[in-house]
């Protein structure tokens, strides 16, 4: 396992941005059947989707225009972006470009994308505040997020129904009074084909088949470039290996569990959270969730879920905090953080 704990870097706000567009799960499933069964395991009612040709950067942009004025900082001071996205714009360039040049930042701002998932923000925190916490890099922004329902099929019910858009934005300052956050981070290559898009990359270019839609039965229909998703090995490697990384977390850093406020775990679905949150014995008023109103968000779901249900207590009060990602790679990550009055503008929506 890796570990690692970076110092002087503080967290001083949160945004994040969804389409106004909402699908309703109970229409979504109709021509599948009685969508009550499925609502009881995922705990998914609704999702913010786009259904037009805005991408990923446009709920980036939205975050981030928000929680820099609501920061009064001067976007000449921000120093560094990074995104973590796989929906990005385009194969190339990368989104980082894009929005240094759409946010008006100054050309001397390091920008680079992070390819990763559903661990996505927790590994994306711990590059950000690795290039911060010597101080010559002050003020960063962390974007994460995805229009993850881009690349599920409409016909195929075992993912329609799961994901919804967003993108967030996580503003860092560094200080010499700033906390340290301490990581665990894990990767498992060999999981690497249960949860996957199969053709439009270099190993399976995009082709003349890549769109013909196949009938695996049972209400599944999807072609090359949709997500495929193995669930229940995807939903045992989550159960097995996220509480015991937590586990390791706080072993590893002496982190006392009695004094953390809030758990915020990959809102993947409801029944495999809850198993993880009943592994690990956790109360339910410590385990935030906004799954039943965003869906699974991907990267973003951390952030998403930290504005949408703590923001009184992020703006008003300091907080200890664990966040929990685990999914595509297979890869897996945590950490342990605090915050203290930052803030946190109502969600975007556009």
């Amino acid at each position: 396992m890796a570990f690692l704990e970076t110092k002087h870097v503080a967290f001083r706000g949160i945004a994040a941005c969804v389409p106004q567009n909402i699908e309703k799960n109970i229409d979504t499933y109709q021509k599948w059947g009685d969508y009550t069964k499925v609502r009881n395991l995922i705990g998914i009612d609704q999702r913010h989707v786009f259904t037009d040709g805005r991408c990923t950067s446009d709920l980036f942009f939205g975050a981030a225009e928000k929680l820099i004025e609501e920061l009064q900082w001067e976007k000449s001071d921000i120093e560094a972006i990074v995104c973590v996205t796989q929906t990005p714009d385009f194969i190339q360039p990368p989104v980082a470009c894009i929005l240094q040049n759409r946010l008006g930042l100054k050309e001397d701002c390091f920008a680079t994308d992070v390819p990763h998932g559903c661990s996505g923000w927790v590994y994306g925190l711990s590059i950000l505040c690795s290039l911060m916490q010597n101080g010559f890099i002050k003020r960063g922004l962390l974007f994460s997020g995805d229009t993850a329902s881009k690349v599920a099929s409409p016909e195929d019910k075992t993912t329609l129904p799961l994901f919804g858009d967003a993108g967030t934005c996580t503003a860092l300052e560094y200080t010499e009074e700033g906390s340290s956050i301490k990581f665990a981070l894990n990767t498992d290559g060999s999981g690497s084909d249960k949860i996957v898009i199969r053709d439009g990359g270099y190993r399976h270019p995009f082709s003349e088949h890549t769109l013909e839609m196949i009938d695996y039965g049972d209400g599944v229909v999807r072609n090359n470039n949709h997500i495929f998703m193995d669930g229940m090995s995807v939903f045992s490697f989550a159960i097995s290996k996220a509480p015991k990384q937590i586990k390791d977390l706080v072993e590893k850093f002496s982190i006392n569990q009695e004094e953390i406020d809030y758990y915020v775990l990959h809102q993947a679905n409801l029944f495999m959270d809850e198993k993880i949150r009943r592994k690990m014995k956790l109360s339910q008023d410590k385990v935030l969730y906004c799954i039943e109103e965003f869906g699974n968000t991907s990267s973003g779901s951390i952030p998403l879920t930290l504005v949408s249900r703590a923001k009184d207590d992020l703006r008003n009060k300091p907080l200890k905090l664990i966040g929990s990602g685990f999914g595509v790679g297979l890869s897996w990550a945590c950490c342990y953080f605090e915050t203290n009055g930052i803030v946190v503008p109502e969600i975007v929506q556009i």
